[in-house]
């Protein structure tokens, strides 16, 4: 399946909910954060890709139709190069400061937990590289704020204008329709994973952290280890 969007934007932009809005008008999968954790096995592939060790992309978003949030969007770039004429999405958020302050909440304490984690969990080696090209501090509130301005001004910069696609929460359907050429659906615009529901699902994931850690051990798989 090719590619129909490549999301540029960062985590806690309205991806979660891109993600629903778009497998509605796609009729397609969506690849999002969330499939790493269903599918461990790709951690490694996106690991070395954002070492600019680039894979097949063909071959490994088979049946996606777009996709959005890290680590996808950690490889824009290189998506973006190799599919010319798609749209690239920037999710981000009117207010610096509300973003950092839904990062705060909910993915910056879960990156602390993870990388707390034993190496042999095959997700801890990928957090370990997930914001590195944005900010190398997450307990730096400046150092992560200014981290979110760079993404907007390299996305702005590089992507042509007329192949650009500017969203925030709340603009809804109208900008990704007319950047896929679709109507605009005869339905609300999903809104999912608020600060607050990702906080009440942090249990349930450590809990299947641990039966994935477990798993992995039991079949003796090995993660190769990263430079520093």
């Amino acid at each position: 399946m090719t590619l129909r969007l490549i999301g540029a934007g960062l985590p806690r932009t309205g991806t979660s909910s891109l993600r629903e809005a778009l497998a509605f008008l796609l009729d397609a999968p969506i690849y999002h954060m969330s499939e790493v954790f269903t599918h461990p096995e790709h951690a490694a592939t996106w690991v070395r890709a954002i070492d600019g060790d680039m894979p097949d992309w063909d071959d490994l978003l088979a049946g996606y139709a777009a996709g959005v949030d890290a680590p996808f969007s950690n490889c824009w770039r290189d998506l973006a190069a190799a599919n010319p004429d798609v749209p690239v999405l920037l999710s981000h958020r009117g207010d610096p400061e509300v973003w950092y302050r839904s990062m705060a909440s909910t993915v910056l304490p879960r990156t602390s937990e993870m990388l707390a984690r034993d190496a042999d969990d095959p997700m801890v080696p990928l957090f370990r590289v997930l914001f590195r090209d944005v900010f190398t501090d997450i307990t730096d509130p400046h150092a992560v704020k200014e981290g979110y301005h760079r993404r907007l001004q390299e996305v702005r910069a590089l992507v042509p204008p007329e192949r650009l696609v500017e969203w925030q929460p709340g603009d809804g359907w109208e900008p990704i329709c007319r950047a896929l050429g679709m109507a605009v659906p005869g339905r609300p615009f999903p809104h999912v994973n608020s600060s607050a529901d990702y906080r009440s699902r942090d249990e349930a994931r450590s809990r299947k952290d641990d039966e994935r850690l477990a798993r992995v051990r039991a079949a003796g798989s090995q993660v190769p280890e990263l430079p520093d």
